[in-house]
């Protein structure tokens, strides 16, 4: 093997001559300022027209010792943890389209670098879908596995890879291997759900379609606290009206809460011993998302909005905040995971240990949200909330993510909290990249 320091120089032209002769003269390049990965910038570009090309490029990288990166629209390129080295960006923009679609099985196979939208308009011309509602923007099939994100259809339907089916993937040695069909090859593919393309490059995904609904209607209430929220949400789910979301968004905006003896009595909740009786700063909206046929989403919906009370009101398209984030570039991005009982208690620890208000919009029917922090926070300020939430977190099962920082914080906070699973991670590791080329660090425990 020759090692990565011979890429200097004219052994850098050599690696750019050989990307250009696997992908083509417009696909292969010198890096530039925006092939990076959360500050650490990439040496080369290369996008492959399919999946013998890219395992050209991974084989290429095997003999100089070089490290890949995945990267699909580029719309999570920041989350986790800076990768340790990034040699080549392997764009997947070429690895695109959709395959085959089996409808006696209901299933259809896409092209990792596909975006998710364009897969929804193309089966939406037969009245189907794929049950992934991701709210990154521009978002690859590839990417959304790559991350299992999910937007609010994850309450009635699961994650991106409990969609799958099957999945196609190259190896760190370029070998193309497929996993899925049955229980022990699903269990395979779904170890690459979440890796960020360190355990290996998607190629394509069969995912599970599903036909349209012909009903959707989201019902809308105001709610200012994370305790008026708990409370309407366990309401909600034992109504037993089979939403297909439920989501909540708590801006950190101002405004009065208007008086309401309901609210007021829940903020003499024992929970509320010691916190202000006024509520926070601004309203926020709980909205449960039904679906179905036309005269049974009817029914429901009045149901629901009879629950509510006369604050709820119905609509046919979606808030303007539906499927997507609170935080915006440059921000400290959070993921909290709780047991729903006790997602009020995580918001107001963030809230408490913030010292003010902090956007949180997600699915409260699940205890899965994002939160902001300010990116111009500063850095031990932020590791200090951290600890704060996660000492709370900890006793109830939950965890506090760092999807993505800026830089100074990332260098002085835990992203990943409390591990479980490490060794198996390692070992599988191990098993699939043995010379830690793909995505090296990317993973927890430096993996």
């Amino acid at each position: 093997m020759v090692p990565a320091r011979s890429t200097g120089g004219s052994g850098a032209l050599d690696i750019a001559r050989r990307l250009t002769d696997i992908c083509g003269s417009r696909f292969a390049r010198f890096a530039g300022p925006a092939d990076e990965v959360a500050g650490r910038p990439a040496r080369w570009v290369a996008v492959p027209g399919g999946a013998h090309a890219a395992a050209e490029v991974l084989r290429l990288a095997a003999r100089h010792d070089l490290t890949v990166v995945a990267r699909g629209a580029g719309t999570k390129i920041d989350w986790g943890a800076v990768p340790a080295r990034v040699d080549i960006m392997l764009d997947t923009g070429r690895l695109a389209g959709i395959g085959h679609q089996s409808s006696d099985r209901g299933t259809a196979e896409v092209g990792a670098g596909t975006p998710l939208r364009a897969v929804q308009a193309s089966l939406e011309r037969t009245g189907q879908r794929l049950a992934l509602d991701a709210p990154s923007p521009g978002a690859t099939v590839g990417g959304v596995l790559a991350a299992d994100e999910a937007g609010p259809l994850r309450h009635r339907h699961g994650t991106a890879c409990d969609q799958l089916v099957g999945l196609r993937y190259l190896a760190a040695d370029g070998e193309l291997a497929e996993a899925g069909g049955g229980a022990a090859g699903l269990a395979q593919a779904r170890l690459l759900c979440g890796s960020e393309g360190a355990l290996g490059v998607l190629v394509s995904a069969t995912l599970r379609v599903q036909p349209l609904p012909a009903s959707r209607v989201w019902v809308t209430r105001p709610v200012w606290t994370p305790l008026e929220v708990h409370d309407l949400v366990r309401a909600v789910l034992a109504a037993r009206l089979d939403p297909a979301a439920i989501e909540v968004d708590l801006p950190a905006g101002a405004g009065p809460r208007p008086r309401d003896p309901r609210a007021e009595s829940m903020a003499r909740h024992p929970s509320m011993t010691g916190r202000p009786s006024t509520g926070p700063a601004g309203a926020g909206s709980l909205v449960v998302l039904l679906e179905g046929g036309p005269s049974d989403v009817a029914e429901r919906a009045d149901r629901l909005r009879s629950m509510l009370g006369s604050r709820a009101t119905v609509a046919r398209s979606a808030p303007s905040w539906w499927r997507s984030y609170p935080f915006a570039p440059g921000d400290t991005a959070l993921r909290l995971e709780v047991p729903i009982s006790d997602l009020h208690a995580a918001v107001y620890a963030l809230r408490d240990a913030a010292g003010s208000p902090v956007p949180v919009r997600g699915s409260a029917g699940l205890g899965v949200v994002h939160a902001a922090l300010p990116g111009t926070m500063a850095p031990d300020r932020v590791a200090s909330i951290l600890v704060a939430v996660r000492s709370v977190l900890l006793a109830r099962r939950g965890r506090c993510l760092v999807l993505s920082a800026p830089p100074a914080v990332r260098r002085a906070v835990d992203l990943w909290g409390e591990l479980t699973g490490v060794a198996r991670l390692r070992a599988v590791k191990q098993h699939l990249d043995p010379g830690h080329r793909l995505a090296p660090g990317r993973l927890p425990g430096g993996l």
